[in-house]
């Protein structure tokens, strides 16, 4: 196993052992582990038929298929070598109960981080909004739709003017005395960079011909072929309305051909857990770190 840092020339390869496996979790989403991968140091490799991605926290739990069992007692060899434990991070509960069934429950030591729960919604609650607890976004969407507004794909025309939104969004939010608010910024930006050669999907819109907000995201690679995961999200709040507007006319736009729209995790924001609770998921991808001991 030769781990190496993401590149956008492995794309297919990963994609192609990813979708043997039925993961839900963002972080089997090849565009999110190239965005990040300088933050949490994301190193990939390919071992037989498993695709293997660790960071400064553990593994991810292997995507693929094979011996289990095998690849564990290499990574255990691998940790063994580096003078660390074998990790796994953001497990997901169909993974934690297949590690029970190959492990007594003393060779395992179990957390939740309730942080990194990812907030999946089904297509027709984010594209239609109905009902009674989703009765204030359609508030904010109306009184969005009382500007001069427009929907566009993000396309090789009008990416950099994004880009430049993206950046004055940063400057009107102050971010630079905050180092995990840069780094994120540093993320969104090698994803802005490299688009269109991860196959990322985007969407931005206008009130008076100026972009007042964008988002993208990706196929979600999976057996289930069933969900898109939105990466990122932006707006400024100049018009009240917009974050719902960019939300609801992309996920028309971009999900219609999938079940789930997975929004990623709030990472312990409570103003983001409340705005995400708000649009009512469908349920919440559950994440655990387990160290083999």
């Amino acid at each position: 196993m030769e781990f190496k840092r993401p590149e956008t020339g492995d794309i297919h390869w990963v994609r192609e052992l990813v979708n043997l496996s039925d993961f839900h979790g963002c972080e089997y989403a090849f565009g999110n582990s190239y965005m990040w991968s300088y933050v949490y140091d994301i190193q990939i490799a390919r071992y037989k038929d498993f695709y293997l991605s660790k960071n400064k926290f553990g593994f991810l739990f292997p995507a693929g298929c094979g011996n289990l069992r095998e690849l564990i007692c290499v990574l255990q060899e691998y940790c063994c070598r580096e003078n660390k434990p074998l990790r796994f991070t953001n497990v997901d509960c169909k993974s934690l109960e297949l590690l029970r069934c190959l492990y007594e429950s003393n060779c395992l030591k179990v957390s939740t981080n309730r942080d990194m729960y990812d907030y999946v919604y089904e297509f027709e609650a984010l594209s239609e909004l109905r009902g009674k607890k989703l009765h204030a976004k359609r508030n904010h969407l109306n009184r969005f739709y009382e500007n001069n507004w427009s929907f566009e794909p993000i396309t090789p025309e009008n990416i950099e003017e994004v880009t430049d939104m993206h950046n004055r969004w940063c400057e009107e939010k102050e971010i630079y005395n905050d180092i995990d608010k840069l780094r994120e910024a540093g993320a969104v930006i090698r994803g802005l960079e490299r688009f269109f050669e991860l196959g990322f999907i985007g969407g931005a819109i206008r009130v008076d011909g100026e972009i007042q907000g964008y988002t993208f995201g990706e196929v979600m690679g999976n057996k289930s072929n069933d969900m898109f995961v939105v990466h990122v999200e932006k707006a400024f709040t100049t018009f009240q309305g917009t974050y719902a507007a960019i939300n609801r006319e992309f996920v028309n736009y971009a999900c219609r051909d999938y079940r789930y729209i997975n929004r990623e995790e709030d990472a312990g924001s409570e103003n983001l857990r409340k705005a995400k609770m708000s649009y009512c998921p469908a349920f919440l991808v559950e994440k655990s770190q387990v160290e083999i001991l």
